[in-house]
């Protein structure tokens, strides 16, 4: 169980270091609240929910402020 708790927080360690913070800080509350929650969680179908967006565009999002997709 150890080992699934450290995978699941160096993910979260990854996707914070690449994020750019300065893109996501200027996006509108809603799309910001949904990369954070993402960065944080690594749950893209409920992240792109809070967008209000399909998995899809969501996940152009997350390419565009280079938060890595961490399996």
């Amino acid at each position: 169980m150890e080992e699934v708790v450290e995978a699941f927080i160096e993910a979260r360690e990854l996707r914070r270091r690449y994020a750019n913070w300065r893109f996501i800080q200027q996006l509108p509350p809603k799309l910001k609240a949904a990369l954070i929650y993402y960065i944080e969680t690594g749950d893209i179908y409920v992240a792109s929910r809070i967008a209000g967006m399909s998995v899809a565009e969501f996940n152009e999002l997350r390419i565009k402020a280079r938060v890595p997709s961490v399996t």
